[in-house]
């Protein structure tokens, strides 16, 4: 599983330049990072100077980082799709005319609180409230269960939109319990438009959406997996709002050990300008006061704005400091001065004598969700039902396999023959 760095805060504090400075700086350092966004004006683009899009682009001048810019938006009408061809069935428009002569099945009384309960579904138009950041952290996780990746940064949506989605099960229940009474009302009727295996499927696709939306929580609550740095300027309002969003962000444990304070006025003679530093300066140690779980790292305003590579890489010089090549070990491995991270490799590789051995690293991970499977040759392991191809130096044959789970580690030991002449 690869390390998630989320880099949040309010809008226009300097989000996207933080975290496309971190993933080029950990690319630098040998890592295989993927950056993401989920802000539609494409600013992640813009910052690295790469047209990226919605999927991992290879970023040009980077060994070892790609880009993707998510855009949750376009996929509501694919999560639940079953649940969107029920409502359709049940008409677009007012009334029951979607039902056409069977509408006369139903008594008086059933008409009625079926159609309070469908207007009730249409006047939210079928989006419940953090639903695109639902769809979004639920990309996300496809890439952090994904062991060839290192790190995978992650460039929020102001505070507020990931606070939402935090809250996102909770409402699903409510929301799920509406369209699910609906489905009761309409009683034998619902039978016979979509029969009774597809009615229950749409029960189940609610409450697998809900699993893996609990699922993401889980990963985001993970400090072996999660970090979540604040990022804010030294104003009254961005600082306001930092401790808001701390208080919000430890209430569902995501763990938040670092805040960058930036754009900080620099030293100079003028009164103006001085009064203005000793005034932020005074702001960012009440935000030390308050914060004393959080390491806080300031970075004064630079005297251009930052895009392109070159930009990007002087600011984690700032950050971070010298690039370091890291290791092939697994990790832990602490990286960075200004700001600090712990990051584990996803994946390493070995040759033994007569065996290939690959370790998967999985925190949190039971041997229950995880499963191990061949086809022609080609290794699948899967994670809570997603299959992923470990790619091996020689056709393989899962039966040959030996899988170990130690200590978060997944470790496969491969048999370097070829399986078509194996008895």
């Amino acid at each position: 599983m690869a390390r998630l760095l989320l880099f949040g805060g309010k809008g226009g504090v300097g989000k996207t330049t933080t975290s496309a400075a971190t993933a080029v700086w950990l690319a630098d350092s040998g890592l295989r990072v993927l950056l993401v966004s989920s802000d539609p004006a494409h600013s992640t683009s813009d910052s690295l100077g790469v047209e990226i899009g919605s999927m991992p682009t290879p970023i040009e001048g980077v060994d070892g980082l790609y880009g993707l810019e998510m855009d949750p938006e376009s996929k509501i009408s694919s999560v639940l799709p079953k649940l969107g061809e029920m409502m359709n069935g049940l008409g677009s428009g007012g009334g029951m005319g979607g039902l056409g002569g069977l509408s006369m099945m139903l008594d008086a009384n059933a008409k009625n609180e079926m159609e309070d309960m469908r207007s009730e579904v249409q006047t939210s138009d079928m989006v419940i409230p953090g639903l695109d950041e639902a769809l979004a952290f639920d990309e996300l996780l496809r890439h952090v269960e994904d062991p060839t990746w290192d790190v995978i940064v992650f460039d929020t949506a102001p505070t507020g939109h990931t606070l939402r989605f935090l809250s996102l099960p909770e409402l699903i229940e409510n929301w799920s319990d509406k369209i699910i009474r609906m489905m009761r009302v309409s009683g034998g009727l619902r039978s016979m438009l979509f029969g009774r295996k597809e009615s229950e499927s749409m029960k189940e696709e609610l409450e697998r959406f809900r699993r893996r939306v609990l699922h993401v929580r889980r990963v985001l609550s993970n400090p072996d997996l999660t970090s979540f740095t604040l990022v804010t300027i030294p104003e009254r309002m961005g600082i306001n709002e930092t401790l808001r969003a701390h208080q919000s962000l430890s209430e569902y444990k995501l763990p938040v050990p670092n805040c960058l304070v930036n754009r900080v006025t620099p030293e100079f003679e003028h009164p103006f300008l001085k009064n203005r530093r000793q005034a932020e300066l005074e702001r960012i140690e009440s935000l030390r006061t308050q914060l004393e779980s959080v390491d806080i790292a300031t970075m004064e305003l630079l005297d251009d704005e930052v895009v392109g590579l070159e930009q990007l890489r002087n600011v984690g010089l700032r950050l971070y400091g010298d690039v370091q090549t890291l290791s092939d070990e697994l990790g832990p491995h602490s990286v960075g001065s200004m700001l600090e991270h712990s990051i584990h490799r996803g994946m390493k590789r070995e040759f033994h004598d007569d065996v290939e051995r690959i370790y998967l690293h999985y925190p949190g991970i039971n041997r229950d969700e995880l499963s191990l499977r061949s086809n022609e040759g080609v290794l699948f392991v899967g994670l809570n039902g997603r299959e992923r191809v470990v790619e091996t130096s020689v056709p393989t044959k899962a039966s040959q396999v030996k899988a170990k789970l130690e200590n978060d580690v997944l470790r496969l030991d491969i048999p370097l023959f070829d399986i078509e002449n194996s008895s």
